[in-house]
């Protein structure tokens, strides 16, 4: 294959060409062209190389589908790409290969015992190290190579401690990528892209530094910015609405009301009740008799619970209400939430008032930084959780619909993957 000069960098074009170690690592910012690269590179060596057993690795199956099965469809063509999604097998250029997840620890039991000739993987450093080390040593063929891509996390990170810091003495080749690396950006859109980071997220997405969380969260937080009055034309105007829980029976017990109308999200009330200050823990029906007086006359879509909240969501169930589970996956839903604050998106009446309390008090765990680990310190956090389920939980409800549609948030998802050139 020839690369055409403009297209692609040198960078893109010296992982093309030169993914030759065991282990070939493309870390960096996001829209850096990092994805693009690899997916070349993997797919000529699935063409020219031996034949062999064939992975693909995403965080999980969604996630892969989304930014690299896709893109590959849509680079090479349907004739020459399927993919049997509910099997997590497929054919590329005539070659069978085989997908897996890999977002819990018991995931490195999905590839016991496999043989491997090649594997990719997307968002490396989300995985855990147990699966990452089970698949390196499947890489057992003779020539056996694995490509992967990743965002930066915190210096303690296993992957930049135990691989990326240790290159010159393991089969290993890392390339670090910046936003100039690809050429394809609009300087309009590399702009606005800076404006929905700040803080960590900023300097690892954005700066594609390796750097610890610490430190407020949300940082990007202010009451002059997004506490404001839900008026009541805005609020009969939404296209949706829900309400989200964070449940708690010695911990504070939390309801949110939101709102979804022009691009933003409109928190228009809470409920919070924390059995400690009152002196009695309150049951399941009485929290579920709570809820139906809060909803009133409000028509929602839907109720989303924490998913180990079974017995409430059960009661919640014999009431008639539709439950949703929660996606309870804490980093990735800090992330969705930054970027919503940094666009402004998030609403907040001043009624609030244990909401916009928490945000001052919500931090970073430094002690987990230093053990490679992205953690909350656990206190101030049951209304950011319910916040953060509601933000997180409605992308995933859009993206399973089947439209192709984000219609809470008025985006394609294909947008993070139909331009193969600004792929993450």
């Amino acid at each position: 294959m020839v690369f055409k000069p403009g297209i692609f960098s040198e960078k893109q074009i010296d992982v093309m060409a030169n993914c030759t170690a065991t282990i070939n690592l493309l870390e960096g910012a996001v829209r850096s062209g990092k994805t693009i690269a690899s997916i070349i590179a993997v797919v000529n060596l699935i063409v020219n190389g031996p034949h062999g057993n064939i992975l693909f690795v995403g965080k999980t199956d969604r996630t892969l589908f989304r930014n690299i099965l896709q893109p590959i469809e849509e680079i090479y063509g349907p004739s020459n790409f399927k993919f049997r999604r509910g099997t997590g097998e497929g054919e590329i250029f005539g070659r069978h290969f085989y997908t897996a997840g890999a977002n819990d620890e018991r995931a490195y039991t999905k590839i016991q015992g496999l043989t491997l000739y090649l594997a990719y993987g997307d968002e490396v450093a989300a995985w855990p190290e147990s699966f990452f080390q089970m698949l390196i040593s499947r890489l057992s063929e003779p020539g056996a190579r694995f490509i992967g891509s990743l965002n930066p996390e915190g210096p303690y990170h296993w992957l930049k401690v135990k691989f990326l810091d240790r290159e010159k003495e393991l089969s290993l080749k890392s390339w670090h990528f910046r936003l100039e690396n690809n050429l394809n950006l609009d300087p309009n859109y590399v702009e606005n892209l800076k404006k929905f980071y700040t803080g960590i997220f900023y300097r690892r997405y954005i700066n594609g530094e390796w750097c610890l969380a610490e430190g407020a969260i949300y940082d990007m937080f202010s009451e002059e910015k997004h506490v404001e009055t839900v008026r009541p034309d805005v609020w009969v105007s939404c296209l949706s609405k829900h309400v989200s829980i964070d449940y708690g029976t010695s911990n504070p017990c939390v309801f949110q009301l939101w709102g979804h109308n022009n691009n933003k999200r409109y928190l228009k009330k809470e409920y919070y009740y924390d059995s400690k200050e009152h002196g009695r823990q309150k049951t399941d029906a009485e929290y579920a008799s709570d809820l139906v007086q809060f909803i009133g006359d409000e028509l929602i879509q839907g109720v989303i619970v924490d998913p180990s909240a079974a017995s409430f969501k059960l009661e919640l169930a014999n009431r008639g209400l539709c439950v949703e589970d929660a996606d309870n996956d804490v980093l990735d839903g800090i992330r969705e939430v930054s970027t919503e604050l940094s666009q402004g998106k998030i609403q907040i009446d001043p009624s609030c008032i244990n909401t916009i309390k928490e945000f001052s008090a919500y931090v970073w765990d430094t002690k987990a930084g230093e053990r490679g680990e992205d953690k909350p310190i656990k206190q101030s956090d049951h209304c950011l959780d319910s916040l953060r389920y509601y933000i997180k939980s409605v992308k995933m409800f859009a993206y399973y619909s089947g439209t192709g549609k984000d219609q809470e948030v008025g985006y394609s998802f294909s947008e993070y993957s139909n331009d193969i050139y600004e792929n993450y």
